[in-house]
């Protein structure tokens, strides 16, 4: 059975699910063909508009940012307007990443792209990008003073262009063999690492303007990135299709520069190392080769490192956790989040 969400999503989930239908709503907008794509990429319709019971995202991001706020002393309810906009503002990111590396599927559908072709999906995420700045642009009806309001409008700006940034790193290393580790490092942490640090940040500096509390908050959020990132790459070569809806080593197939094969290609050494370059050297890999790399990454242990460096930087959450001025509650709420990031299977 796949790994079951901790109670801090169950917690928050009305709120946020309420709030992005509202800023999505077909009411509120001109243009209900593109809302009606949008929709559907939420899971919430089929092609046709219909009502559909499509597999929603976690809402990692604005669950973070709602927690946060609460957890430094804040009323989650001023956040919503950040928590909406960080996760439509990765969803945005993810319609282009799926045109991108040409992903037919996400969440076991279809995705935007394949259903409504190229150009309509690139400007249906072009609007819900700036549907996310509009709705950022609401914290003052929230009660949030306008200098903080303000801060807030640029701390997500700051780290989307990151965002951004990091999937330029990322496309720009694709067929390339000789990525570090650090530069690996580097990527995920502008790639994937930027929104979820924004979301605590955030959500933390509305909540509570403390510098020492934002601070934490900002290095727990990092750490968390981290491992979020890190256990993605680990279920794109291993893990299980019945939960990921990939097959094993699809991450491998694809020759993403995910951890598991920049450390190979660091670390290998001989007639292996002289393999990998061969194989990532050539043409689309065959699924005898696909097995080949998985038999050279188990010879160099690199699924107990990735685990590993997780492992580090569940450390360091939870050396940052425990610094902070929060409840029993919150803390136990962190750790238990932490957790299923280091175990999640889907």
């Amino acid at each position: 059975m796949p790994t079951a969400l901790p109670k801090i999503f169950l917690k928050y989930r009305s709120l946020i699910d309420k709030a992005l239908r509202t800023e999505l709503s077909e009411n509120s907008n001109p243009a209900p063909n593109v809302y009606q794509m949008l929709r559907y990429n939420m899971g919430w319709v089929d092609p046709s508009g219909i009502a559909s019971d499509g597999k929603e995202g976690k809402a990692l991001r604005p669950t973070l940012c709602l927690f946060a706020c609460e957890a430094v002393g804040g009323i989650s309810r001023q956040a919503i307007p950040t928590a909406v906009a960080l996760e439509l503002i990765h969803c945005f990111s993810l319609i282009h990443d799926d045109i991108q590396d040409k992903d037919e599927f996400r969440h076991h559908r279809p995705t935007l792209w394949t259903v409504w072709g190229v150009p309509k999906a690139l400007t249906a995420g072009n609007i819900l990008r700036i549907v996310a700045d509009m709705a950022l642009e609401k914290l003052h009806r929230e009660g949030v003073a306008s200098e903080i309001s303000l801060q807030g409008v640029q701390m997500l700006t700051d780290a989307y262009l990151s965002m951004i940034e990091g999937q330029y790193l990322d496309l720009f290393y694709e067929g390339k063999n000789d990525i570090s580790i650090s530069q690996y490092l580097d990527m995920i942490s502008r790639k994937t690492g930027a929104l979820i640090r924004c979301s605590t940040t955030i959500g933390a500096f509305i909540g509570n303007q403390d510098e020492q509390a934002v601070a934490s908050m900002a290095k727990f959020g990092m750490s968390l990135g981290y491992i979020f990132q890190i256990r993605d790459d680990i279920l794109g070569v291993w893990g299980d299709e019945k939960n990921t809806g990939k097959p094993v080593g699809a991450d491998i197939k694809r020759k993403k520069n995910s951890l598991p094969i920049v450390y190979a290609m660091s670390t290998t050494q001989g007639v292996d190392r002289q393999t990998l370059h061969d194989i990532y050297g050539g043409d689309d890999l065959s699924n005898d080769q696909v097995s080949i790399v998985l038999e050279i990454m188990a010879r160099s242990k690199v699924l107990e490192y990735a685990k590993s460096l997780a492992d580090l930087h569940a450390q360091e959450a939870l050396n940052e956790l425990s610094l902070m001025d929060i409840d029993l509650e919150a803390r136990s709420e962190a750790r238990e989040l932490i957790h299923f990031l280091l175990e999640r299977d889907h």
